[in-house]
C-alpha cells in the first residue's frame, strides 16, 4: 500500500514495504511550555526554528499543532501552516481536534497534506472525513471511539474497520487512510505494548494499510525512556509500522537502523547517508 504526501516541491512515499517515514513531533505545545509561550506571544521565529531543526535531523513530514488554551487556533493554525510551508520543503501534517481550525488550515497547506486525525467517534467521523475528502488529503485514523481506547487488539481492529469503511464510502481512497493503533504506557499495564503490536499485525493482515505510531507514550513514567522508546520502535517496525510521529533528533538513528535490518534500505544507502551527515558528535 502506498500513501503519497506532497509539499509544493517534494513528495514523500509512505509504504508498507519500504523505509519508515519520520513525522517530526516537536511543533506541538502539549508538555512544551516554551512553545506554548511562543505561540501565545506570536513568536513564530521559534516555531520556524523547530521546523528547520527537525528537517535537518531527518524529519520527512512535520506535524503542526497549535493547541494552547485561550489561543485562537482557527487563525493561528492556518497562519503557522502557511508560514512553515514557505520555509521547509517537506509535507505538513495538520494536527488538530477542531474541525474549524482544520477547515481553515487545509486550504493553505500546499500539495497533499496529512490530517491528524479522525477517530471512531460518530462526531469525529462526520466532522473530519468530509474535510479530508474535499481537500484530497490523507488522514490518520485513531483506533479509539466513544468508549475510549479499547483494551484488546481485536476491539481496536473493529474501530479501524469502522473508520476505513466510513472513509471509503465517502470516496476517500483506502491508500490515503493510515491507522494508528495507539499505545499506552507499559508502566501502568505491562501488556500495553503487546496489544499495540498485535493490533498492527491484525490491521495490516486485514486491510494492508499503512500504520502510524506516536511511540513515546509507551515509556511514560518509567526510567531511561529513550532506550524503551528505541526498543518499541524497532519492534513496531518489525510488525509493520510504516510511519511514526516522534522526535527526529533522538530517534531517527534507530529508525534508519531498523529499516536497514528489515531489508527496506537497498545497499544501505539511507543508513550511510544519514550517519555521514550526522556523525555522533553532532547528535
Amino acid at each position: 500500500m502506498l500513501t503519497l504526501l506532497r509539499s509544493e516541491t517534494a513528495q514523500v512515499k509512505i509504504t508498507t514495504d519500504g523505509p519508515a517515514v519520520v513525522i517530526g513531533e516537536k511543533i506541538n505545545p502539549t508538555g512544551r511550555k516554551k512553545l506554548a509561550a511562543a505561540l501565545q506571544e506570536r513568536n513564530l521565529d521559534y516555531v520556524v526554528e523547530l521546523a528547520t531543526s527537525q528537517v535537518a535531523a531527518g524529519a520527512d513530514v512535520l506535524d503542526v499543532n497549535v493547541g494552547v488554551p485561550g489561543l485562537d487556533d482557527v487563525a493561528m493554525l492556518a497562519e503557522v501552516v502557511k508560514l512553515l510551508a514557505s520555509v521547509v520543503k517537506v509535507p505538513i501534517c495538520i494536527d488538530t481536534p477542531n474541525p474549524e481550525a482544520l477547515a481553515a488550515a487545509l486550504p493553505v497547506a500546499p500539495g497533499k497534506p496529512l490530517v491528524n486525525s479522525v477517530n471512531g467517534e460518530e462526531k469525529s467521523l462526520r466532522a473530519i472525513l468530509p474535510l479530508v475528502k474535499d481537500r484530497g488529503a490523507a488522514v490518520i485514523g485513531l483506533a479509539m471511539d466513544d468508549t475510549g481506547i479499547p483494551a484488546t487488539a481485536e476491539a481496536r481492529l473493529a474501530v479501524a474497520a469502522r473508520i476505513i469503511e466510513r472513509a471509503v464510502a465517502l470516496g476517500i481512497p483506502i491508500e490515503d487512510i493510515i491507522i494508528d493503533p495507539l499505545v499506552l504506557t507499559v508502566g501502568a499495564d505491562h501488556q500495553a505494548a503487546a496489544v499495540t503490536l498485535k493490533t498492527i499485525q491484525l490491521v495490516r493482515k486485514e486491510f494492508g494499510v499503512n500504520i502510524n505510531l506516536g511511540a513515546s507514550n509507551v515509556s511514560f513514567g518509567l526510567p531511561d525512556r529513550h532506550t524503551l522508546n528505541q526498543a518499541f520502535l524497532a519492534l513496531a517496525m518489525g510488525q509493520g509500522a510504516s510511519c511514526m510521529i516522534t522526535d527526529p533528533m533522538k530517534l531517527t538513528p534507530i529508525i534508519r537502523s531498523a529499516d536497514l535490518l528489515l531489508g527496506h534500505d537497498p545497499y544501505s544507502k539511507r543508513y550511510v547517508q544519514y550517519f555521514r551527515a550526522h556523525p555522533p558528535e553532532t547528535r
